[in-house]
């Protein structure tokens, strides 16, 4: 009888120690002080929308053609009497370059010459017969366009001996020679080629985007592989009326000084142009969130993280245009911007500082 009363001590404390335990919270949770219950903040960095002036370099790569080009060839079949060029030599336009045998020319040159005085002869008594009404009007006109055949024969044969004579048709440099004297050519065979490479024209192509930029009169650099240190100036020429719907790139035809003679065609280059530098409201890149082709960023307003929609423009290194969606002087999420929602509480652990223009 004497144990009863022990045992319910130790119960009673038993329940004192498990009520006391209780209204303590667990560990590792928030419970009781400010904040408790509330959501998670995140700690971001941010930057501030600048606007400055943006320059942007356009660089491509291209292969070099001659300002003039072209494969001297030969028009008719007929034996090589000449050759009044030398390999890699510097030609006036009208010079001779190829002779070929113009004998037969010259025989039909004559025979043509000779029936068209007979025609013309023919003609002339024809006409004073034709006033006294002895040759029909019909007479007369067979006579007369047998005098225009005749005549145009004439000039058939003169235009085949004009061609056995090659003249350079354009100021430029020859190049290899592929025929001997005493070769027989046939018509489309290449004799050689001439360059005119006192101007050096590059092709190139330039992604869409940059459409705005590409002008007429556009200042171009260029290097080439083989002649380093060497940097070439010149202008755009011309730029294509389409966008290639393929690759979506524009053709750009670029003009480079070539006085040295020391660019050849089919050299490859690399381009660089430099567009005028404009007004433009710049974010870093990594301030962009892209989402299923579209392009967002979280703006910071007094604590919270704010989506908006962004439209983007030029390009430099580091940093990106905004065309629309944001204002001079917000701040954006630069680092952290996955971590956080639209409407979240977010606190800046860092500022960063945009640089210099």
């Amino acid at each position: 009888m004497s144990v009863r009363p022990s045992v319910l001590a130790l119960f009673g404390l038993f329940l004192i120690a498990c009520s006391n335990g209780a209204s303590q919270p667990p560990a590792g949770r928030p419970g009781g002080g400010p904040g408790s219950g509330g959501p998670d903040v995140v700690a971001v960095v941010t930057q501030a929308v600048a606007q400055r002036q943006l320059q942007v370099d356009i660089e491509a790569v291209g292969t070099a053609r001659a300002n003039e080009s072209v494969s001297v060839t030969s028009k008719t079949s007929n034996t090589v009497t000449a050759i009044r060029f030398k390999e890699g030599q510097l030609v006036r336009r009208g010079a001779v370059l190829v002779e070929f045998d113009p004998a037969q020319a010259q025989a039909d040159l004559a025979a043509a010459e000779a029936a068209r005085i007979e025609s013309r002869a023919n003609y002339e008594r024809s006409r004073a017969l034709a006033n006294t009404q002895v040759l029909s009007a019909s007479q007369m006109d067979q006579i007369e366009a047998t005098l225009k055949a005749n005549e145009a024969r004439v000039a058939a044969a003169q235009a085949r001996l004009n061609d056995t004579v090659i003249r350079a048709p354009f100021s430029g440099r020859t190049g290899l020679r592929r025929v001997s004297v005493g070769g027989l050519v046939s018509p489309g065979t290449m004799i050689t080629t001439l360059d005119d490479t006192s101007l050096i024209k590059i092709e190139f192509t330039v992604p869409q985007v940059h459409q705005h930029v590409l002008r007429e009169g556009l200042a171009v650099s260029a290097q080439a592989s083989g002649l380093p240190g060497r940097t070439f100036e010149g202008k755009v020429i011309t730029v294509d009326s389409r966008v290639d719907p393929v690759t979506r790139a524009i053709s750009v035809l670029a003009g480079i000084g070539n006085d040295d003679g020391i660019l050849k065609p089919g050299t490859f280059m690399a381009v660089r142009m430099h567009s005028s530098p404009t007004a433009a409201l710049l974010i870093p890149e990594a301030a962009i969130v892209p989402e299923q082709g579209r392009m967002f960023a979280f703006v910071v307003e007094d604590g919270v993280a704010l989506k908006r929609e962004i439209t983007i423009g030029r390009r430099q290194p580091g940093e990106v245009e905004v065309a629309s969606g944001l204002e001079q002087g917000q701040r954006v999420i630069v680092e952290g911007a996955l971590k956080v929602r639209h409407e979240a509480r977010v606190r800046e652990a860092a500022a960063a500082t945009p640089p210099s223009s």
